[in-house]
């Protein structure tokens, strides 16, 4: 008779329980701020990660809603908001046990484990392999433009599915990907499509997040990096688990010579992004 909850079970190995409680820790201390998330339950004495012979696990409360409107102004201003007081008490300390964000293991360590597992057909490889170490110089030249940026504690992977629209405000959850980098890691996600669109969701976005804290311009340098980062990333991590009979299921276009033909696509079309000038903040 009691509400409904939702299970959260860890795979082994990939995080180590001090990184786990780190995030549990990050989450609880952004909802005792009320900043809105879903924070993981707690028993009577105050632990939140359990076990159950090898396995570990959490438990959530069930919070039912929809998925932001990413076209409409006043959602973008909320959201905006929302990753700004965020990232306002994010920039109070640092973690220490989670990871930091770097091109290492996003880029060099993805495109290597691509190229030496048999995943892309022979035909392409030479294609991806030249393909991959372009896009890492351009890359670092986005970061060099971008110059120096603050590090803070990020939610990570802020994509509209890890966003629920509830009570007319957003609502944040599944921090399993939480690190340090820079704010705009948690921006860039809700900005896609042609450029005067993402130009002008981008100052609904930053209406709302400079109420509650500042952004530095220069971060824009690192949108399309970043967008093209996580395309070569999320190659790699199912590639990674491919053995895991879920996989193959859950992603059974993969490993296809189709979807590698189209993989390589965009990445080029992501080299050509990231030869443009950044995205414009006009206020």
């Amino acid at each position: 008779d009691q509400n409904p909850v939702v299970a959260k079970f860890y795979r082994p190995a990939r995080w180590s329980d001090d990184a786990i409680m780190e995030e549990h820790r990050f989450t609880r201390e952004l909802a005792d701020y009320e900043v809105p998330v879903v924070a993981p339950l707690a028993d009577d004495n105050d632990v939140t990660l359990h076990h159950a012979g090898l396995f570990r696990f959490a438990i959530y409360p069930r919070i039912g809603g929809r998925p932001p409107e990413l076209d409409d102004p006043e959602h973008l201003v909320q959201l905006g908001r929302l990753l700004a007081r965020m990232h306002a008490i994010g920039a109070t300390r640092s973690f220490e046990f989670r990871p930091e964000f770097g091109l290492q293991h996003y880029a060099v360590d993805a495109s290597r484990y691509l190229l030496t597992h048999d995943f892309i057909p022979p035909d392409l490889e030479l294609a991806y392999r030249t393909l991959s170490e372009d896009l890492l110089q351009r890359i670092r030249h986005c970061f060099e433009r971008a110059g120096e940026y603050r590090k803070i504690r990020l939610h990570g992977d802020c994509h509209h599915g890890n966003i629920l629209w509830r009570d007319n405000m957003p609502w944040l959850l599944d921090f399993d990907d939480t690190q340090s980098g820079p704010a705009i890691q948690d921006l860039w996600m809700l900005l896609s499509g042609e450029r005067a669109y993402m130009t002008a969701r981008l100052a609904d976005l930053l209406e709302g997040y400079t109420e509650f804290y500042d952004f530095d311009p220069r971060e824009l340098h690192l949108v399309e990096a970043l967008r093209t980062l996580r395309m070569m990333h999320h190659a790699a991590w199912i590639a990674r688990r491919w053995n895991d009979r879920a996989f193959p299921m859950a992603f059974p276009y993969f490993n296809t010579h189709r979807y590698w033909e189209e993989h390589i696509l965009a990445l080029r079309e992501q080299a050509a992004l990231m030869d443009e000038p950044a995205l414009e903040w006009i206020g």
